[in-house]
């Protein structure tokens, strides 16, 4: 995706098992590099981590509101 892949939108570079197809690749963005999966992301399936990572696409999209701190 030449500019970037709006918040919601699957990456077209995903394969049918959800594999990156640019992993390994210098092509791969650096974004996605640097992305590393933690226990927290991941949690006990793949739902949680896709509700995750929505999470921080909503977060880091232009325009957001700043993170609330504290709780």
């Amino acid at each position: 995706m030449p500019h970037g892949k709006p918040a919601g939108v699957r990456c077209v570079q995903l394969d049918d098992g959800n594999r990156c197809r640019l992993f390994g690749s210098p092509l791969r963005p650096a974004f996605c590099g640097g992305l590393q999966p933690s226990a927290e992301m991941c949690g006990g399936s793949a739902g949680h981590a896709l509700l995750w990572l929505g999470r921080l696409e909503q977060l880091t999209s232009p325009g957001s509101p700043p993170p609330r701190s504290g709780g």
